[in-house]
């Protein structure tokens, strides 16, 4: 579904400052696959994510989604096909619009015709029957502007933003890691709702240990713009928390990039 043939960034290339982000990059992602994505700080996770969604250019290397090249396809294009959360939860949305206009202009997503901000009856009947499911009571509050949200409810609406029409590739770029313990579990739960529902192909930045190892059915590790380890599922289930410290330490990554936290 997703097919990532040794994909290079460069940044500030031929300067003092030249780095190389991300290094022969190869990887295969199957049709429903929920893959997590650990690593520490500057490990090219962030990249990564920002080549497949177009907002950094490519050096070299291919990038494919259902056999369509998307390498050099402008970000709005891919937008169309691919969603995307990010760490703030004041990402993603327009703070000035309602909340009902922000999911309209998401569900207008790959659409021909231009959104109207009238709208419609059963569109508004459909908003609220989605929002229900978030139990924040956001459904009563279709007119009150986004930026009067709070951060766990802005990224819930935010999640419901970018799968409202369901899209190709679905990219979760620590979309917990700003809200309270109580908070991130809350959306970790409606997350794993929504991609099991509809099926999303789904890739997920995270560093909590223990969502690396609970959510999905395979779990890369990534070092110095590479990718230095695949576990599928069964390796999963059967490595512990301490077994996959121990993997980082033998890559090279600081343990202090991480985060373990465990649900009392």
């Amino acid at each position: 579904m997703l097919n990532i043939e040794n994909l290079n960034v460069i940044f500030n290339e031929n300067t003092i400052h030249e780095k190389q982000a991300l290094k022969d990059v190869n990887l295969v992602v199957e049709d429903g696959d929920f893959i997590t994505i650990i690593g520490s700080n500057g490990a090219g996770k962030s990249t990564l994510f920002n080549a497949i969604s177009g907002n950094v250019e490519v050096f070299s290397g291919k990038i494919t989604i259902n056999e369509t090249n998307i390498t050099y396809m402008r970000d709005f294009k891919r937008s169309k096909f691919i969603g995307r959360l990010y760490q703030d939860p004041f990402q993603g949305t327009s703070p000035n619009m309602t909340i009902e206009e922000n999911l309209g202009l998401a569900y207008s997503r790959g659409k021909k015709q231009t959104l109207s901000l009238a709208i419609n009856k059963n569109d508004r009947k459909y908003f609220k029957n989605i929002l229900k499911e978030l139990d924040l009571d956001l459904e009563k509050r279709l007119k009150t502007p986004v930026k009067l949200l709070s951060g766990g409810q802005r990224q819930a609406l935010t999640l419901l933003m970018s799968t409202i029409v369901t899209p190709s590739l679905l990219l979760l770029d620590e979309h917990t890691a700003a809200l309270d313990p109580k908070t991130s579990i809350q959306i970790m739960n409606l997350t794993k709702k929504i991609i099991e529902r509809d099926k999303i192909t789904t890739l997920m930045v995270t560093h909590n240990l223990e969502d690396a190892m609970k959510y999905g059915n395979k779990t890369i590790v990534m070092n110095n713009g590479k990718i230095v380890l695949v576990l599928n599922q069964k390796q999963k289930e059967n490595m512990s928390i301490e077994e996959l410290l121990k993997l980082y330490s033998s890559y090279s990554i600081e343990v202090s990039d991480v985060n373990v936290f465990k649900e009392n």
